[in-house]
């Protein structure tokens, strides 16, 4: 295992946290850091999702997996019925069109403020290496945590018959770790640049949702797996869970500015509970430099 060159701010290095042999963070500057990322880059403009395997090296996986069984109690779960784009039906348009497909929407969310600083999982969201790396990936001069104590490193826990079905990501980007599977089901699998700025392409959702499976790929993702992908574009869905062993996924949030804070009604409807912050946002009013909708 390589030694790293540098700690993050807290004096944590990645070594022992990922395979620094493999994913070479702590050398980005080197060749076979360039060559990673231009991979990385590579993957992500065929298709908008890139997959490091075993990112997280093969003694650390077994401490990975039980810190989210130990934090998994904590999940706040919610049902809902959602189509697609989280929006009203449209009782312009028949019944099949994608804006009136609704599905059952089933989520566990732990909130970051659960998850504690000697995590392995909060350690490398928190490391700046890992940051100035996915920040080359996707393309940008730098990314910065979330200032939202609640929504900044989250676990996503799915038991038996939870499901995320077909939607697309608010946010540009996210990265997020596989850290448990269940024993069936529970596959992620999307449909690349269906969409575009440009238009909905409503007719090839239309497909997808009635089964068209033609332009679909589908992950085989396995604890200490990570994954980016550009879900803006992309309609994806988390199959449902099947059997007794439930599916964990960490997602690390990140965002183009600093100070990011999510809408305090997103915070109580997916944790079940507000941070401060959040109530004191609700009480002055709340100021946002994006135009997204959560």
């Amino acid at each position: 295992m390589t030694v790293a060159t540098s700690a993050d701010r807290s004096g944590v290095s990645l070594n022992g946290l990922i395979d620094l042999q493999r994913y070479p963070l702590d050398h980005l500057d080197g060749e076979a850091g360039r060559e990673l990322i231009a991979q990385c880059r590579e993957q992500l403009a065929q298709d908008g999702c890139v997959v490091l395997k075993r990112f997280v090296p093969e003694q650390a996986l077994s401490r990975l997996e039980r810190e989210t069984e130990r934090l998994s109690p904590e999940a706040h779960y919610n049902q809902t019925e959602t189509n697609p784009y989280n929006s009203d039906a449209d009782p312009d348009q028949p019944a099949s069109h994608p804006l009136n497909r609704f599905d059952d929407r089933t989520n566990g969310f732990v909130a970051g403020d659960r998850i504690d600083a000697d995590t392995i999982i909060r350690q490398v969201y928190e490391n700046p290496e890992f940051q100035r790396f996915i920040a080359s990936v996707v393309g940008m001069e730098e990314i910065h945590q979330y200032a939202d104590p609640l929504a900044d490193l989250v676990i996503n826990v799915l038991r038996e018959g939870c499901q995320h079905p077909w939607h697309y990501d608010t946010n540009e980007f996210i990265v997020t770790m596989m850290t448990r599977q269940s024993h069936g089901g529970g596959r992620f699998e999307y449909a690349p640049g269906i969409r575009s700025p440009e238009g909905e392409n409503f007719a090839e959702v239309e497909k997808v949702i009635d089964g068209d499976r033609s332009r679909l790929k589908s992950l085989d993702l396995q604890p200490g797996d990570l994954q980016v992908f550009f879900g803006r574009y992309s309609l994806h869905r988390v199959t449902p869970v099947e059997g007794d062993k439930e599916r964990h996924t960490v997602i690390f949030a990140y965002a183009k500015e600093p100070g990011f804070i999510g809408r305090p009604e997103r915070a109580q409807r997916i944790f079940g509970r507000m941070a401060p912050v959040h109530e004191s946002l609700q009480k002055e009013g709340m100021s946002r430099n994006d135009a997204l909708a959560d």
